[in-house]
């Protein structure tokens, strides 16, 4: 099993909203309330049976430093939103949605999208996250999530969140080891064959910048 960083979920969704300009008109939201929301959340998903797998930034901080989220993204099955009435649901289409729950702002990524589905059935294990025991994605889980969310971003125009997460399936490549070229043979079939293509070209850039980043180090 791969070694991971110690996380503080609750820490780093307060420091991410001190640190982010839009909340400053926002209800301040203090640590233990935080803590509070976020161990309950758990202990709900536990008690209902709920399967679900976490993602995003707060699954990538284990291995990669210097991130900052200010939600919790979850993969889940659409049928279990009923199950949870707690979750006030803010937003939902057929393969995302938006939910608060005691403060916490979360991202819902539903297995109605076959490429979640993947993620949560073959990249994702049991691991000790936050001082307990949670389902998560692992390196591969999350370097394919960030693979396919790409040539949208780039669509979008939002090119921010495309260096984030570049940077962010470079240093799970370099540092784990992960072969992403492997990983996307398992969506090809799920995917536009545009899309394929352009993730194909998005790892084979970001293979030549660590291929200059390692020359130069010598």
């Amino acid at each position: 099993m791969t070694e991971t960083r110690n996380i503080d979920i609750a820490e780093v969704l307060r420091d991410a909203r001190l640190g982010d300009l839009r909340t400053l008109a926002e209800e301040p939201v203090g640590y233990d309330e935080l803590h509070r929301a976020t161990t309950g959340l758990f202990d709900l998903l536990e008690s209902r049976g709920v399967e679900y797998v976490l993602v995003g930034g707060l699954a990538v901080l284990q291995y990669v430093p210097g991130r900052n989220t200010r939600d919790i993204d979850l993969i889940l099955d659409p049928g279990d939103l009923d199950r949870l009435p707690e979750l006030e649901l803010l937003s939902r289409d057929n393969d995302f949605g938006r939910a608060m729950f005691g403060g916490v702002q979360l991202g819902l990524l539903l297995t109605s999208n076959a490429v979640f589905r993947v993620v949560c059935d073959r990249y994702s294990e049991r691991s000790s996250f936050a001082g307990r025991d949670l389902r998560c994605a692992t390196p591969e889980g999350l370097v394919l999530m960030k693979l396919f969310a790409l040539p949208s971003l780039y669509r979008q125009g939002d090119f921010g969140r495309v260096g984030v997460y570049e940077h962010d399936v470079a240093h799970l490549i370099q540092q784990l080891g992960v072969e992403p070229e492997r990983l996307i043979a398992d969506i090809r079939g799920e995917v536009l064959p545009s899309d394929f293509e352009q993730m194909g070209t998005i790892i084979g850039e970001l293979r030549e910048r660590l291929t200059r980043f390692e020359e130069r180090r010598e």
